[in-house]
């Protein structure tokens, strides 16, 4: 997880919303990412959906059954779903995101896998700490 939050800073320094993520198997990382949507003019180019893109090419598979997402904020809607069609084995975030985190349209219901691990919490304070720090700046350089 430190890796993916060196990733959300990565994004806090380009003036991206700072979030960060990695897909590690059998402990290499075969994908990192981090939100690109200003650079890209892509709303869909969240940190998930760049390292999901990045550990596929690098395997040369649609599916992650044996990997690990790690991610600096909890997967939004369209991050969850593209997570769901991973299959990917576990994924683990650090904070979570009230506003527009999976939880928010799903409940307790689980938009992954059935068969995917799901823990939360990991570094958590460290991501929101950036998170609100990033917004605390947009506000004061209005």
């Amino acid at each position: 997880m430190r890796r993916a939050l060196q990733e959300a800073q990565i994004a806090f320094d380009k003036d991206e919303i700072p979030v960060g993520a990695l897909v590690v198997q059998d402990n290499k990382i075969i994908g990192r990412g981090h939100n690109q949507t200003e650079l890209l003019h892509d709303v869909t180019a969240h940190a998930e959906i760049i390292a999901l893109t990045a550990a596929f090419n690098h395997l040369g598979a649609k599916y992650l059954p044996d990997a690990t997402l790690y991610v600096t904020l909890e997967p939004c809607h369209m991050c969850a779903g593209a997570l769901y069609w991973s299959k990917i084995g576990r994924i683990v975030y650090g904070a979570s995101d009230e506003k527009h985190g999976y939880r928010k349209f799903y409940g307790n219901q689980s938009p992954f896998h059935p068969k995917t691990v799901v823990e939360s919490g990991l570094l958590a304070t460290a991501g929101a700490e950036l998170m609100k720090s990033f917004f605390q700046r947009k506000r004061t350089a209005k």
